[in-house]
């Protein structure tokens, strides 16, 4: 009765930008904790960036601060991620993921491609 959907994935060449859309829908109490994660082949999934509507942060992996900027509507329990100067080691399913604390509701993943 939860959908988490992705999308904006896709090919880019080294140095270039995606902005990835998620939307939750359903039966959805509270999304006050929205996030991203992404998970490359043969590695674990880990942290991207999030966003906590009620403490009014943003948080980001080091590995993409500064170059990824989440963002979105609280409202329409829908968020995005935008993906600039972006690298092969970018490359990875990204996952939307929310919940009101805890990361509850995941979706199916969006494949972003980098190429050198």
């Amino acid at each position: 009765q939860v959908h988490v959907v992705e999308s904006g994935g896709g090919l880019v060449q080294a140095g270039g930008s995606l902005r990835l859309s998620c939307v939750a829908s359903g039966r959805i109490s509270s999304t006050l904790s929205m996030g991203w994660f992404r998970q490359a082949p043969g590695k674990e999934r880990e942290f991207v960036a999030g966003i906590n509507w009620g403490r009014g942060r943003t948080s980001y992996a080091d590995s993409v601060r500064g170059r990824f900027t989440i963002s979105g509507d609280f409202a329409k329990n829908t968020v995005f991620l935008q993906l600039n100067s972006l690298n092969p080691e970018d490359t990875a399913v990204y996952y939307c993921a929310t919940g009101a604390v805890s990361y509850d509701y995941w979706g199916q993943g969006t494949q972003v491609t980098v190429t050198s």
